[in-house]
């Protein structure tokens, strides 16, 4: 169960939460996740969580590779922050976190309480639509909170006249 949402409350706004990765449909999810807060006054945070499983196989180099890892998420977020600058004149909440990604995604959810809804992009290639939008339609994550998936073809165009 999460926490209750604040969002509506005074003092609050509503915060649409996109994850940042190093899909080509991450893009996608920001691009409607930015439109739609633009349009409802709200706030976007976007959030990169890398997984430091790996790191334990490589014992003597696992600082190395999490200051890798953490340099990477910022790069990546930089990147899509200097985007949605550029072409929207918004500024992001950005969140770099460690560890399983549904797990830091209901973290966060149920820390930021303003936080309303999360947005993801599908895949299209044969793999299928990406492992966070496959473990929303399956057993896996139930988020606590709407989730909005957009598919990775739209244009900017198209997903301008959606959101």
């Amino acid at each position: 169960m999460v926490s209750k949402r604040l969002s509506r409350e005074a003092g609050h706004r509503r915060k649409f939460l996109a994850i940042v990765d190093d899909t080509s449909e991450s893009e996608r999810a920001v691009t409607y996740a930015s439109i739609r807060m633009q349009s409802t006054n709200g706030v976007l945070v976007l959030l990169y969580v890398f997984d430091t499983e790996d790191f334990q196989h490589f014992l003597g180099v696992e600082k190395i590779m999490r200051e890798e890892a953490t340099a990477n998420a910022h790069a990546a977020l930089d990147a899509q922050a200097a985007r949605i600058r550029q072409k929207y004149g918004i500024e992001p909440e950005l969140v770099v976190r460690e560890g399983d990604r549904i797990e830091e995604i209901h973290k966060l959810i149920e820390e930021d309480q303003d936080i309303a809804i999360l947005v993801l992009a599908a895949g299209s290639g044969k793999e299928g639509p990406g492992p966070l939008v496959a473990s929303v339609v399956g057993k896996g994550a139930a988020f606590p909170i709407p989730v909005t998936i957009i598919p990775q073809t739209l244009s900017d165009e198209d997903i301008e006249s959606l959101a």
